[in-house]
């Protein structure tokens, strides 16, 4: 799907490990904590080609990371300890709702290219702290705040795109370190956990995840990629729903 659509894959890998890690005897209180984080380091993995691919065909601006990248850095840090402040039910119903949230640009995508100048190296500090704080605590790379804030700065879309790619892995990274320390010593967490992050699921969603992700973007050639896309945006729209009154 991620492939295929375009979209992050930690907005169908969070939905399924909530599903499927009470069963492997994670406490229903470190069920989300878990399910980010492993979300997050399985971003690392699969993100690393993409931002490759971006860099070679030259559409990641470097500059703008002198002002941005301590605000990724630091935002992506502070997440683990931020989601440790917040219950499991709280964190899983935030969560839904930005599924939901989600669901809905999918369906009803906004245009944000504008004529704007680019922000003072300050604002977009905070701006990126900000982004990076709500992309690690959600488990997801980033793209999905941090395209729609670029081009309405201004940026062209190919150098918003390229640009998220490259920040996407930064706060996979340094989110995943947050996490792991901030459950470093947690209680009711299975064996095979590194902190938050439960390494049996992660060698599972990056093994299948890089085999099937370039299959779904070359079906993206073929398909009617609009259409699945707002059915897949009904889909997610579900789900959230789901977790907001699970």
């Amino acid at each position: 799907m991620a492939g295929l659509l375009g979209i992050g894959g930690g907005l169908i890998a969070v939905p399924a490990l909530l599903h499927i890690l009470p069963q492997v005897g994670i406490s229903a209180e470190k069920v989300p904590h878990v399910a980010i984080a492993t979300s997050l380091a399985a971003i690392i993995l699969t993100s690393l080609s993409s931002a490759r691919a971006h860099h070679i065909r030259a559409n990641i601006p470097w500059p703008l990371f002198k002002s941005m990248l301590p605000g990724f850095v630091l935002g992506a840090l502070c997440s683990g300890f931020i989601s440790e402040l917040i219950t499991a039910k709280s964190l899983q119903q935030i969560f839904a709702l930005f599924v939901v949230l989600m669901a809905l640009q999918m369906a009803f995508p906004f245009k944000t290219e504008s004529n704007r100048s680019m922000p003072s190296p300050i604002a977009l500090f905070f701006a990126a702290t900000s982004i990076a704080i709500i992309a690690a605590l959600m488990g997801i790379g980033g793209g999905v705040l941090l395209v729609p804030f670029l081009t309405w700065c201004g940026l062209q879309m190919r150098f918003a795109v390229g640009f998220s790619a490259a920040t996407g892995l930064l706060i996979a990274l340094f989110g995943s370190i947050g996490y792991t320390l901030a459950g470093w010593d947690a209680a009711g967490l299975p064996p095979w956990t590194l902190g938050y992050i439960y390494l049996p699921a992660l060698i599972g969603i990056v093994s299948t995840s890089m085999l099937m992700a370039p299959i779904g973007a070359k079906a993206a050639t073929g398909l009617p990629t609009a259409k699945l896309k707002k059915l897949f945006a009904l889909f997610l729209m579900l789900v959230g729903l789901k977790l907001v009154f699970a």
